[in-house]
């Protein structure tokens, strides 16, 4: 067992009444498309009537927004590795408690834009803090909630980042939002590792997407994932 992987992180199965909502959630290098898929999954899902609510991290909540403008503002070159672990941690803990485990709770479908995968990813592989570390105050945050199905979307470092980068100049957030995409590619490429080690190690939650074809190829695949995994919802 390397130090990605955690006792904590153990598969949460549907109750057998089926009143737990499905915790899906999307991860995958910057510009690797997550926001894109997880649209149009939580609009499909919400096509056949299963209540959905999409979510993203950090800045899913009025505190988490402000958290979300500390952490990607590219002045802020200067953070510490462990400032930004605990900014990630404080987020993921008012999330939960404000938006994850309310609509889980009420059978509501959560498809979540990045979760406690990209905090191991980026900061427990790329920065080097302890991932035991990550995972104790994760447990705390979040009690160790881990999604049902996590869709890694796969994509080469470089497509990626020349695909943010781009979002990043047409949206005007090259400084308020780009403190990522400025790192150097060895970077890029720890964090993409990191993730697929996460998936080969968690088979049973990860499925790894080719994210280099067209969106909509992608996301017919995902669809088909989707009805495959949780058949009985549709």
């Amino acid at each position: 067992m390397n130090e990605q992987t955690t006792t904590h992180h153990q598969f949460q199965p549907l109750s057998e009444t089926g009143e737990r909502g499905v915790f899906i959630s999307f991860e995958g290098i910057e510009g690797c498309g997550k926001s894109t898929q997880s649209d149009w999954l939580s609009r499909f899902l919400t096509e056949h009537r299963i209540p959905t609510i999409r979510t993203k991290e950090p800045g899913a909540t009025a505190i988490g927004a402000e958290i979300r403008k500390i952490l990607l503002h590219a002045d802020h070159v200067g953070m510490s590795p462990i400032c930004e672990a605990l900014l990630y941690l404080a987020d993921r803990a008012q999330h939960h408690d404000e938006v994850i485990q309310p609509a889980l709770s009420t059978g509501t479908w959560v498809v979540c834009d990045r979760y406690h995968d990209s905090t191991l990813a980026y900061q427990g592989a790329a920065r080097k803090v302890s991932s035991q570390d990550l995972n104790r105050l994760f447990e705390l945050a979040t009690g160790a909630l881990q999604p049902d199905l996590t869709l890694l979307l796969d994509l080469d470092v470089q497509t990626g980042l020349s695909r943010a980068q781009q979002r990043n100049r047409e949206h005007q957030s090259q400084v308020t939002e780009g403190r990522f995409e400025a790192e150097a590619e060895p970077f890029h490429q720890a964090v993409r590792q990191a993730f697929l080690g996460m998936a080969a190690e968690q088979p049973h939650r990860f499925v790894v997407v080719d994210a280099a074809r067209p969106v909509d190829e992608i996301a017919a695949d995902i669809r088909g994932i989707v009805t495959h995994r949780f058949a009985n919802f549709f």
